[in-house]
Formats: C-alpha cells, structure tokens, sequence
C-alpha cells in the first residue's frame, strides 16, 4: 500500500475557505487516480471529489459542487481540495485515496456516482479534520 499523506485541515468560520492537499511519493509517473471522502462519526463516508489522471475530468458530490474544488499537481503527484464558502455541515473528517486501477474513464464522462465508491481506492490517508462553526 502506498503512503498517503494529508494536509491542511482545521478551523474555520462559515463562509470561509480551506485547502487540503493530499501525496502519494510513490505515485511517481504513475497513472493513476485521486479522491477525497468525508465521514462524521459513525455515519457512512461520503465521497465528495475526484480527479482522473489527467486531471481534465473531475467529479463531485452534489453536496460540494460550485464551493469546492480538486486539482491536480502530477509533476508533485499532489491533488489539491479547495473548499470555499464553508458551511457548518461540512464538518468532518476528510480522508485521501488514491489508486493506481482508475474507474474506467466512461463513469467520469458520465459523472458516475461509481468513481467515488469506496472499493476502488485501495491506498488512504489518515484523514484531516476540517471544523467549520457558525
């Protein structure tokens, strides 16, 4: 399993804006795709944003779309999460993933819901807290 590492989590107002990023050091001329997921508490992990290898398709959650955005650095193997106009809801635990097996690059032209489903990222971060109060 290849190392994940998150960064840039914290506390913020509502209304404002956070930026997570997330690297794989082996993923090094790799193809391969990136994601991020949510989850509070015990409830069931929700994926929110992902990145194809080439970066040019994307998908997000209808809870995050028009407020955050992925990028991608390939040359740092880095994916990026901007989140802006932050509400309270989106409090959670935010989690990377990242596999070197893409969903095939049709569920993303379609904005497939499959692209974010947990089984088909088998590398994770630790996770990052992100706590937005009201």
């Amino acid at each position: 399993q290849a190392q994940v590492v998150e960064s840039g989590g914290g506390s913020v107002q509502a209304g404002g804006s956070l930026r997570l990023s997330c690297t794989v050091p082996e993923f090094t001329n790799v193809r391969n795709c990136m994601a991020w997921f949510r989850q509070v508490s015990e409830k069931e992990r929700e994926g929110i944003a992902a990145s194809y290898t080439d970066g040019d398709n994307t998908y997000y959650a209808d809870s995050v779309k028009g407020r955050f955005t992925i990028s991608r650095n390939n040359a740092k193997n880095t994916v990026y999460l901007q989140m802006n106009s932050l509400k309270p809801e989106d409090t959670a635990m935010y989690y990377c993933a990242a596999s070197t097996s893409c969903p095939p690059l049709v569920f993303w032209v379609l904005q497939e819901e499959r692209v974010v489903a947990d089984h088909e990222y088998n590398n994770w971060g630790q996770g990052t807290q992100v706590t937005v109060s009201s």
